[in-house]
């Protein structure tokens, strides 16, 4: 599956959810898990897009603070989610390429396949969202022509990732470069890292 399916993937599940566009809306992922890798690359961009606008939520003014406390929780959720699944995806690389012969001058690339398309799940958010902006007709010409200014910057960054990302699939294939995963290892989220939580 080349990256550029996963740009694909990204934008209808996005166009999707803007059309009830409500953070609490029903999940229901389309791909099934034999066919795991559009499975999990669905439910990684649906957590993406859905704490985006949690994000956009909590920063209303006026928002009630016993309800933002409720909603910082969610995000801190979303965010364990959201690492969960770049780990579940580059599980399911380090199984894809586990019978590759690796090259002994192979080297390693600074960052895995799943954090790689974790930004290009982010971009496929900011260009949906700039792409409104550039659009707006409530919006005065000139925040239209310095948003569609960014939102060509956008593009023309989703096209080299993508193309990045293709050429690192690539070499890992051959053996050129090679896969080292390491956890994120969070500590904000356990009871026994964080000194705040275990200390109570």
């Amino acid at each position: 599956m080349k990256a550029a399916a996963f740009n694909t993937l990204f934008d209808d599940l996005i166009t999707q959810y803007h059309i009830l566009d409500a953070v609490d809306q029903p999940f229901a992922n389309p791909y099934p898990k034999t066919d795991l890798l559009k499975h999990l690359l669905y439910r990684k961009n649906w957590i993406d897009t859905v704490q985006w606008h949690y994000e956009d939520i909590i920063r209303l003014p006026d928002i009630n603070p016993v309800e933002a406390l409720v909603l910082k929780r969610k995000i801190d959720a979303s965010n364990q989610d959201r690492t969960d699944m770049v780990e579940y995806l580059d599980s399911y690389y380090l199984n894809k390429y586990k019978a590759v012969a690796v090259k002994p001058d192979a080297k390693i690339n600074t960052e895995s396949p799943a954090w790689a398309i974790d930004r290009l799940s982010i971009l496929a958010l900011k260009i949906y969202h700039m792409r409104e902006e550039a659009t707006r007709e409530s919006a005065s010409e000139s925040h239209r022509e310095a948003c569609q200014k960014k939102l060509n910057v956008l593009l023309e960054q989703r096209n080299d990732l993508t193309t990045a990302i293709d050429e690192l699939f690539e070499d890992i294939a051959t053996g050129n470069k090679y896969m080292k995963v390491y956890k994120q290892m969070k500590m904000y989220n356990d009871d026994d890292l964080n000194p705040m939580l275990y200390k109570k």
